[in-house]
């Protein structure tokens, strides 16, 4: 296959030979090849200034990040052999951590396959495409995970808003064999299924498993409120963990379906209970009853998607958290997550710090996690470490 070539401006090269896997528009050396040249979706052998290849790149002209390296061996374009060849690799990792065939199979960049994301449940796959680059491979993608992992199904899961800014179209449907509505999953020993087709993302968020795991010496025994459920993650594994009963809350009457569905898979329906609505109005509700809980998992989608909406993002953090403070028991443990990638570790504890002595109370930071080695973070890319989970405890301030 012969390539375009991508040049770069002098000294432009000193972060990818550092390990990164970006190039900036501004970067490029637009007068020796012009970004308006490209389509969206094409490949090119991207060279330093000197005219030395650094390999082959995805080109999205119109975005600020306009290149991202697929492979540092310039003979080596994103075709089915490369897929086949990243997807072991991916596969290796993942067989290595789990025993059982359900986890994140391949998480874009930090797997050298950027715009390419891939949740497995068992022999079911759900891709999401976020690339123009994938897009025009994505026959590739399926022959490459059909000869890998041999499903009976694979859905593409292509509505997120990352496509919008590579100029494709919303789409879900099936690409291989056949794909249920409702999926089966297992996580940290407790059944699920989740609904690929009309769920979030891809019907479920394994990134948190680790972090679902450890609330078991919080919750038992404990009563337990579980805000912005979805279709109870982190509440069915509390109430299997020995939780006494949990208050699932979410404002989508089909997450609490899902609830009470996964609920009734693991005989609790009992210890479950639904509460459809908004969260923060939910939250006022609650205090108004007089409800109190032991430990409280506050896991919101996230506040702050862009960088401009960090300081109203960080408001609704400090008021979510402060508002889940006050239904907690003098002894209480507040589970405290975030999905936004803008908002570091350090911001969300000064959020919570803050919170707990508006009320006048003590915090003890207990745990920290992080999203799981599953979706592993690229290290010369901060943007793939996203999740944070703060466990802490709240007592008197006496």
């Amino acid at each position: 296959m012969s390539l375009p070539r991508l040049r770069l401006k002098a000294n432009a090269d000193r972060r990818l030979r550092a390990g990164h896997l970006w190039v900036f528009s501004n970067e490029v050396d637009v007068a020796a090849t012009p970004l308006n040249t490209f389509a969206s979706g094409d490949q090119a052998i991207l060279e330093a200034s000197s005219g030395k290849p650094l390999g082959i790149v995805a080109v999205s002209p119109n975005n600020l990040i306009c290149a991202r390296l697929l492979s540092r061996d310039a003979a080596h374009v994103l075709d089915k052999s490369l897929l086949v060849h990243r997807i072991n690799v991916a596969l290796s990792l993942r067989e290595r951590l789990f025993d059982k065939p359900y986890y994140r199979l391949v998480f874009g960049d930090s797997d050298l396959l950027p715009g390419l994301v891939v949740d497995r449940f068992g022999d079911i796959l759900v891709v999401q495409l976020a690339s123009a680059t994938m897009e025009k491979h994505k026959d590739d993608v399926v022959a490459a995970l059909v000869q890998v992992c041999k499903p009976s199904g694979i859905l593409f899961k292509n509505d997120s808003a990352a496509r919008d800014a590579e100029g494709l179209s919303s789409y879900v449907e099936t690409a291989f064999g056949l794909v249920p509505e409702w999926v089966a999953l297992e996580e940290n020993g407790v059944k699920f299924e989740a609904p690929v087709m009309q769920g979030q993302k891809t019907g479920w968020f394994y990134d948190h498993r680790m972090n679902r795991a450890r609330i078991a010496p919080y919750v038992k025994g404990k009563r337990v409120l579980d805000l912005f459920s979805y279709i109870g993650g982190w509440g069915v594994q509390a109430a299997a963990f020995g939780a006494s009963d949990v208050m699932c809350v979410d404002a989508s009457a089909f997450a609490l379906d899902g609830v009470e569905r996964n609920a009734g898979l693991n005989g609790l329906n009992e210890k479950v209970a639904c509460l459809e609505g908004d969260v923060f109005e939910a939250l006022k509700q609650l205090k108004a009853a007089e409800e109190r809980f032991d430990v409280v998992i506050v896991d919101p989608p996230a506040f702050i998607k862009r960088k401009k909406d960090l300081k109203n993002g960080e408001a609704a953090y400090r008021r979510l958290n402060e508002q889940a403070m006050r239904l907690l028991n003098k002894d209480g443990i507040l589970v405290s997550a975030s999905c936004s990638m803008h908002l570091p570790e350090d911001d969300l504890q000064n959020i919570l710090l803050t919170s707990a002595r508006h009320l006048d109370r003590n915090m003890q930071l207990l745990e920290r996690g992080s999203q799981g080695p599953d979706h592993p973070v690229h290290p010369a890319i901060p943007e793939t470490r996203y999740i944070k989970s703060l466990t802490c405890r709240l007592l008197p301030n006496s």
